[in-house]
């Protein structure tokens, strides 16, 4: 029994259950107030047809006295026909009432007491009419004494049922309104019995999974901190507990892990500005002795001299990109804002990609006209692109085409595109290419920062970055500045 109350619908079993026995309550009292309604009915029928017989009782007899005092006047046979037929009628409604009050001991009482009545009548006065053998003297006044008792009878009869159907009436009309009100309530108690059902199961269950669903979204941003708080001991209530405890496991994880991965930035941070040194003191030695400040150098050291020295270069440039990486992250990273000026970013970042790669690619631009005015980091938008171009050329072969492209974006800023004729990036990969450390198929190379410090220096920018790819033909990647970056 414990177990069941604990259960999440519990409440509304329970209540489901006393909507049942409500509406099988609803049919069967329904069928007892129909029973008792028929059956009052069929007593107030029976009411009326005792009334009908005792009244058809009361005319033959009063149809017999006529007969026989027509008689006592005219000596005329045929003055007894209405004293022969109501003999007949009197037996015959005579037998009816004796069925008919058969359960009403008063009224069987009563209607023996009618025909001794009747009887006595019968002998002591009209057949001694008819046979002539009555006194002449007071006969009419001897048949009115003896008849006088039997008409008081039957009208006293007739009373008794007026009486009867007076009370069978009442009770009827009784049964009638107690219908009809609980044809009206037992509509509104199943409708109210509903009506908690649904509300049963609001309570239970749409609310406590909306909150659960609310603070499940809350979750998949990465915020820890809500809880469910649900105290109740239901499947829900259970199941909320057991989410606060993964919840506050993770953020506890998520806590240690974000204060690792600071420890381990600070540690970057730190060891990358220490190499820094060193690996400047290296450049400027091999430079130096690449130029001969040193004496003159062989070609076969002049190879191995110059391969020391674009080792060096790409320490230094991982060196560096760790170190900006680091400043974004820390947010001490100081952006100069002005308005940026499209063509003049396009051409210095082709003639470096040029100078750099010395790659036979071709490339394209366009600029949108009437684009609107954008204020950002010239240094750090043209970093983006550079990377974003060094990309491109990476995965391209002689000859293709690189295009970029500066249009107006749908939230009132520019999108900025630079798209290949690669081998494309699968779409899983897609997602991860903008994290540390992270490089797509075909982009080898690099350190797997580029990317990773193009989404910082955007997002610094209040802007978005991503990529559109299909295998076999190519990617183009973008990024997007809002006109309402600070201009500080």
């Amino acid at each position: 029994m414990l177990k069941f109350k604990t259960r999440l619908l519990a409440p509304l079993y329970t209540s489901v259950f006393v909507l049942v026995i409500l509406v099988l309550a609803r049919a069967g009292l329904g069928l007892w107030l129909d029973f008792r309604r028929q059956d009052a009915s069929s007593w107030v029928r029976h009411t009326l047809q005792v009334q009908s017989q005792a009244e058809l009782l009361l005319n033959a007899a009063l149809d017999q006295e006529t007969g026989i005092r027509g008689y006592l006047l005219t000596n005329a046979e045929s003055s007894l026909e209405p004293y022969k037929s109501g003999q007949i009628d009197f037996n015959k409604a005579l037998a009816l009432l004796y069925n008919l009050v058969a359960d009403n001991p008063a009224q069987l009482h009563r209607l023996n007491e009618i025909v001794v009545l009747y009887n006595r009548w019968q002998r002591e006065y009209a057949q001694l009419v008819v046979l002539g053998a009555a006194p002449e003297s007071n006969t009419t006044l001897a048949g009115k004494l003896l008849f006088d008792p039997l008409r008081s009878q039957v009208m006293a009869m007739l009373q008794h049922e007026e009486e009867l159907l007076a009370r069978r009436n009442q009770q009827l009309h009784r049964l009638d309104q107690t219908f009809h009100i609980f044809n009206i309530l037992a509509p509104v108690l199943i409708l109210v019995g509903f009506g908690c059902n649904l509300w049963l199961l609001h309570r239970r269950v749409e609310v406590p999974l909306s909150q659960l669903a609310s603070v499940a979204k809350t979750w998949e941003t990465g915020q820890m901190e809500p809880r469910l708080n649900f105290q109740t001991a239901d499947e829900i209530g259970q199941l909320a507990q057991i989410l606060d405890r993964m919840a506050s496991e993770i953020d506890l994880r998520q806590t240690r892990s974000d204060e690792r991965n600071r420890q381990l930035d600070d540690l970057i941070a730190s060891l990358s500005h220490d190499l820094r040194t060193p690996l400047l003191a290296m450049r400027g030695t091999l430079r130096s002795m690449l130029n001969g400040a040193f004496g003159e150098v062989s070609d076969p050291w002049r190879e191995v001299l110059e391969e020391y020295y674009q080792t060096n270069e790409d320490l230094l440039k991982l060196v560096e990109a760790l170190l900006e990486v680091s400043r974004y992250e820390a947010g001490s990273k100081n952006l100069i804002y002005e308005p940026l000026d499209w063509n003049k970013i396009f051409t210095k970042a082709i003639h470096q990609e040029r100078i750099a790669s010395n790659s036979k690619v071709h490339f394209e631009c366009k600029i949108a006209p009437q684009l609107p005015t954008v204020y950002g980091d010239e240094l750090e938008i043209r970093r983006v692109i550079q990377n974003l171009l060094s990309n491109a050329v990476r995965v391209s072969k002689p000859d293709d085409l690189v295009w970029l492209e500066v249009t107006a974006a749908e939230n009132s800023g520019v999108k900025v595109s630079v798209s290949d004729r690669g081998c494309g990036i699968a779409l899983q990969e897609q997602e991860y290419l903008f994290h540390r450390f992270i490089q797509g198929r075909g982009r080898r190379g690099g350190a797997g920062l580029g990317l990773y410090l193009c989404r910082q220096i955007v997002e610094a920018h209040h802007g978005t970055i991503g990529v559109d790819s299909t295998l076999g033909k190519g990617s183009t990647f973008w990024f997007t500045l809002p006109t309402t970056a600070n201009r500080a």
